[in-house]
C-alpha cells in the first residue's frame, strides 16, 4: 500500500509507486516491461502487468523484487494482448506481501477490472471500515482494492466505468493518487482533483501511453503529448480518446 504515514523513517529517497497505462500496441506487454524498467526508481519492492488478450480475457504477472526479477521470458508469453497496466510499488508501511503487488483484477457482474494506483487515500481507513461493515471482503491493504469495491457499487448506479469512477472521484477519494484502470475494452487513466500526483500521456502513432513520468514515455519511444489536468478522467477505446 502505498502510505505515507513512516515515509520518513529513513534517510533514502522514495517516490512510492509508478503505473503505467498502454493501449492499442502490438505486445503491450514488452513495451510495458521497458516503460516500468524506466520507473524503477518509484518502487523497487514490487511489479506487475496485467493485459488483456485478444477474446477481452485479463493475464496477469506479478511478484515482489525488481522488475527484471519478477519478469522473465517465459512469463512475457504469458501477457498477450494490445493493451497494458503496470505497476512498480513501494510499501511505505513495510507490508510487501506478494498480495499488494499491483496491478490488481477484480471481477464482478459488469465483468473484469483491472487497476493501478499510485498515491495515498487519506481517508483510507474510514472508507475500509464503512465497506467492511456493509458486507465487504479484503485480500489487500492498499488503495487499489478500496477503488475496486467503491467503483463497483457506483457503476451499478452509473452504467459505464468512466461514470462511475467521476461519481466516487467527487462524493468519496480524498487524498492524492493518480490510476490506470483496464476494462476489456478501455483503458482510463485520471488524476485527483488537487493535481498532487503526476500522470502524463503520450502517444505512438494511433496508439497512446500513460505514465508516471515522461522517462517511461521515452524510453517506450513515445512522444509527449501532455499532463493530465487535475481531476481529469481520459478514456482510451476504439472510438479513440475523450475526457
Amino acid at each position: 500500500m502505498c502510505k505515507c504515514n513512516n515515509k520518513f523513517r529513513d534517510d533514502k529517497l522514495h517516490h512510492e509507486c509508478g503505473v503505467l497505462g498502454i493501449y492499442g500496441v502490438e505486445d503491450a506487454a514488452g513495451l510495458a516491461y521497458y516503460g516500468l524498467h524506466a520507473l524503477q526508481h518509484r518502487g523497487q519492492q514490487g511489479c506487475g502487468i496485467v493485459t488483456v488478450g485478444p477474446s477481452g480475457e485479463f493475464h496477469r504477472v506479478k511478484g515482489d523484487g525488481l522488475v527484471s526479477e519478477v519478469f522473465n521470458e517465459q512469463k512475457m508469453e504469458k501477457l498477450p494482448g494490445r493493451m497494458a497496466i503496470g505497476h512498480v510499488r513501494y510499501s511505505a508501511d513495510g507490508e510487501q506481501d506478494v498480495l499488494n503487488a499491483q496491478p490488481l483484477v477484480s471481477r464482478y457482474i459488469k465483468g473484469p477490472l483491472a487497476v493501478a494506483t499510485n498515491g495515498t487515500l487519506t481517508n483510507y481507513h474510514e472508507l475500509k471500515r464503512q465497506l467492511e461493515q456493509e458486507g465487504a471482503i479484503f485480500q489487500t491493504t492498499n488503495e487499489s482494492e478500496i477503488i475496486m469495491h467503491l467503483l463497483a457499487r457506483a457503476r451499478m448506479e452509473t452504467g459505464r466505468v468512466e461514470t462511475g469512477l467521476a461519481k466516487i472521484m467527487k462524493t468519496q477519494l480524498r487524498g492524492a493518487y493518480a490510476l490506470v484502470m483496464m476494462s476489456p475494452q478501455k483503458l482510463i487513466a485520471c488524476r485527483d482533483p488537487k493535481g498532487m500526483k503526476p500522470l502524463c500521456m503520450g502517444k505512438i502513432e494511433n496508439s497512446y501511453v500513460f505514465a508516471s513520468e515522461t522517462c517511461a514515455l521515452d524510453t517506450v519511444r513515445a512522444e509527449f503529448v501532455r499532463e493530465l489536468d487535475p481531476g481529469e478522467i481520459v478514456i482510451v477505446d476504439v472510438n479513440g480518446v475523450r475526457t
